[in-house]
């Protein structure tokens, strides 16, 4: 390539694609500043951008692409057999899918006869397909509002992130059906040679550091392995990417993992908002179904909330996972144009449907944000819907012993303190950890520690604490979840001192306006302690001696 090609090529095609991510970040910060989450700005940004005649390019389909694989690629990293083989995830999904897609069939084969816009001539079958692309629930959308809400490990999103899966697993299979082109013969082969690599995988994880040769290996095995792999046969790439983070979800730094691609994923993922706003040219004919299939959307979420109330679970979690579920699926969008590609819909439904898409985001999203306020208004409604709480993990927790002090967040450095606090101190000490496997090693190298978190609302709930408890100590490694748990706790525990880590000083700013009582910077306080362990060393009383 010579200098003049490299000059024209990538600076044009990069200062474009920079523009667009700069005006998705302006509409972005103007959401965070509403109090809503940044995917609302994102869409927005899309939709004022195709409004001055701006148009999806091949560099954000790109974006968005990748995001959705390391989005997959992270779901089966968290993914547990156990939460598949629930009835609320595998019978829900299945029964959710099949009454949405009939009872959306039977309206548009109706509108048909009247003669409504896109649905005249459509057969039963047609209609059918129709139902089908409106009973998927957005993967994007689900993940990332249970991640702003800090309940992607909670009961209810374990639930939803199943229900998707199982969501997924219908795609996969309508897919083989539909196209004309059936998986290459080497798609079995390919699928075992994959999951025959998860030792190999595993090596590799061990030895990759904590530093962007770890991030590097999370891009190499989602999209090199999983999502190549199943692309070159004919199979879905997202499955793909699922597939492999699956295979990894019980190694000891599965989560480290996560965490390393967690930042870089939500970044791509902008490209997937954008897109939808900037995809096609709705007509009034288009908007007006986007808008009346809108109003299906209360009707789904209360689907899903009835079936798993009735399938055992609390109010409240039946409630967070009806939400979370509560919009259309991007994959909708490909439904849309199988049946286009196949002459039997209108092409003007892709539109439409993509509208309704974008919509049900919209308005999803601020319901989901004050979804606990909702809940606390309507709470003997939704708890009328109870038949009986048949799921050991959102029943009744007993009441656990005294404690002196109650550590969230048992990570490196709540293990430190706790530890810390019991061999010093002499004072009785409980650890409360989110994570089932982390909950489960700390018992088992005698801490007493219990599973809980405290962003959820049914673990306040579920778990009884000692209302004579000292002190309490927020060692997460979110400031986000630390100013939200906080708040949360000071409702039932409000005269109880807090003390918290933070990384920054308006962290620490912020977290003392909340009242927390104690707020250090966690590097400050390393350094310190550093010090003071040199000057022992030097045999010096401290680290200011001279």
């Amino acid at each position: 390539m010579t200098i003049e090609q490299i000059d024209e090529a990538p600076i044009g095609f990069a200062s474009m694609e920079l523009w667009l991510i700069a005006v998705a970040f302006l509409f972005g910060f103007g959401a965070n500043a509403a109090r809503l989450p940044p995917m609302v700005g994102y869409l927005v940004a899309g939709f004022v951008l195709h409004a001055f005649g701006q148009e999806t390019t091949p560099a954000i389909e790109e974006i968005s692409e990748l995001g959705i694989l390391l989005l997959l690629f992270g779901i089966g990293l968290k993914l547990k057999l156990k939460t598949l083989s629930q009835p609320v995830v595998w019978a829900g999904a299945s029964i959710h899918m099949a009454v949405t897609t009939a009872a959306v069939a039977l309206v548009v084969y109706a509108l048909g006869t009247t003669g409504a816009a896109l649905a005249v001539g459509l057969s039963i079958r047609d209609s059918l397909l129709v139902g089908f692309a409106f009973s998927f629930s957005s993967t994007v959308f689900a993940v990332k509002a249970l991640q702003q809400r800090n309940e992607g490990s909670s009961i209810q999103g374990r639930n939803a992130i199943g229900i998707l899966v199982i969501q997924d697993i219908f795609a996969v299979i309508f897919l083989t059906i539909a196209v004309d082109t059936l998986p290459s013969i080497w798609a079995i082969p390919v699928v075992i040679a994959v999951i025959l690599g998860k030792p190999l995988y595993a090596w590799l994880l061990d030895r990759s550091g904590h530093g962007e040769l770890l991030l590097l290996f999370g891009l190499a095995v989602a999209l090199g392995v999983g999502a190549e792999a199943f692309d070159a046969v004919g199979l879905k790439a997202d499955l793909g990417a699922l597939l492999v983070g699956f295979l990894l979800s019980k190694h000891p730094r599965a989560g480290e993992l996560s965490d390393a691609i967690l930042d870089l994923k939500d970044v791509l993922l902008i490209g997937f908002f954008l897109s939808i706003g900037l995809d096609g040219a709705p007509g009034v004919v288009e908007v007006m179904v986007g808008l009346g299939f809108l109003l299906l959307i209360p009707l789904k979420a209360t689907g899903f909330l009835i079936l798993s109330a009735r399938l055992g679970f609390r109010a409240r979690t039946s409630w967070k996972t009806a939400i979370s579920l509560g919009t259309f699926s991007e994959f909708g969008l490909i439904v849309a144009v199988v049946g286009i590609d196949r002459g039997v819909l209108d092409e003007r439904w892709s539109t439409a449907l993509g509208i309704a898409v974008a919509l049900s985001f919209l308005v999803a999203a601020p319901i989901n944000a004050s979804s606990t306020r909702i809940y606390d208004r309507f709470a003997f409604a939704f708890e009328g819907l109870e038949r009986w709480i048949g799921h050991s993990d959102d029943d009744v927790v007993a009441e656990p012993e005294h404690a002196d002090v109650i550590i969230f967040g048992m990570g490196r450095v709540g293990t430190g303190a706790y530890d810390e606090l019991i061999s010093r101190h002499d004072l009785t000490v409980l650890g409360v950890d989110r994570s089932d496997e982390g909950a489960l090693r700390q018992i088992a190298e005698k801490r007493n520690v219990i599973l809980g978190d405290a962003l959820d609302g049914e673990f306040w709930e579920r778990v009884s604490l000692d209302p004579d408890v000292r002190l309490i100590l927020l060692a997460m490694n979110d400031h986000s979840a630390n100013v939200a748990a906080v708040d949360r706790m000071r409702r039932f525990l409000p005269n109880v001192p807090i003390a918290a880590i933070a990384r920054h000083s308006d962290e620490i700013e912020e977290l003392q306006s909340h009242g927390v009582s104690v707020a250090r910077n966690l590097y400050e306080e390393a350094g310190q302690g550093l010090a003071d362990d040199a000057c022992l060393v030097l045999g010096l009383d401290g680290p200011s001696v001279g």
